[in-house]
């Protein structure tokens, strides 16, 4: 489906995972195209992890002194569980404005997910901004635990750099895992804003983060402003033509850790994102 307005146009992919399929202002793209022949998520230009961010190790974790284990759901050969369900479920359109849409998933609990939720993404186009919230509101009888993230694809290119302020950063082992914290400046000096582009990988998550990034195009600057976002992760291929910079409302494996929230009967978790667009 395509909404048009205030010179952008946001392409949706209800039945993949809810997916952004493209977002363009003005002609020029703003997240990497997916194209209409994408066939899977990681295919796309952005995708809703919910009710979990990044990896959960082993898909084994124990709630109120319950220990389950989700199927793997990253290919045969990966050994975690990534993003939750939503990105691996089909989503319908809720509602529908001149310059509004919003998707809407309803889980029942499955061994994939053990506690129902229902979930909303309100995309709304407005002059110079696209705004996305993403929320998970609980449908289960006590509480359980919760997380929400979103995975923007954007284009790079040599003359992409990057600027963001963030409190850690994280090494992560063999198995994709977060290890020891680091230097802020180990994978680029974002601080003071660096060149994305690179010929090493880049798969590792920051704490502390502030929920505010720019990134400088060639032609253009785009602002990004997170909120219920205290940490984000930064996936940068060797030599690719995107990278990824992802809002999300905990670190990896955060349910074995430090603890996720835990959401109350009916209570609602929110994560928005603000992408704002500036002419160089």
């Amino acid at each position: 489906m395509r909404l048009t307005a205030h010179d952008w146009t946001l392409e949706l992919s209800p039945r993949l995972g809810g997916s952004i399929l493209a977002l363009e202002q003005a002609g020029r793209a703003v997240l990497r195209p997916g194209g209409t022949d994408a066939a899977h998520p990681l295919e796309t230009a952005c995708f809703p992890l919910v009710p979990y961010a990044n990896r959960i190790a082993q898909g084994r974790f124990t709630h109120d002194g319950e220990s389950h284990e989700l199927p793997r759901n990253f290919g045969a050969d990966h050994p975690h569980t990534l993003h939750g369900t939503g990105w691996l479920r089909a989503w319908t359109v809720a509602a529908q404005g001149a310059d509004s849409v919003v998707l809407a998933y309803e889980h029942a609990g499955d061994v994939h997910w053990p506690w129902p939720f229902a979930a909303e993404q309100r995309f709304t186009l407005a002059p110079g901004s696209m705004i996305l919230e993403l929320s998970v509101r609980s449908l289960a009888d006590g509480p359980v635990p919760a997380g929400l993230g979103l995975h923007p694809y954007f284009p790079c290119d040599d003359a992409t750099r990057l600027t963001m302020a963030t409190g850690q950063a994280w090494l992560a082992d063999a198995d994709d895992l977060r290890t020891d914290p680091v230097p802020l400046d180990r994978f680029g000096d974002w601080h003071a804003g660096a060149p994305v582009r690179g010929d090493t990988l880049i798969d590792n998550s920051y704490s502390g983060w502030d929920g505010q990034a720019r990134i400088r195009q060639r032609d253009h600057v785009l602002d990004l402003s997170a909120t219920g976002a205290p940490d984000c992760h930064l996936y940068r291929p060797p030599g690719g033509d995107f990278f990824c910079l992802e809002p999300v409302s905990h670190l990896p494996d955060a349910i074995n850790r430090e603890g996720m929230a835990l959401l109350a009967p009916g209570e609602t978790q929110t994560l928005g994102l603000t992408l704002t667009i500036t002419d160089r």
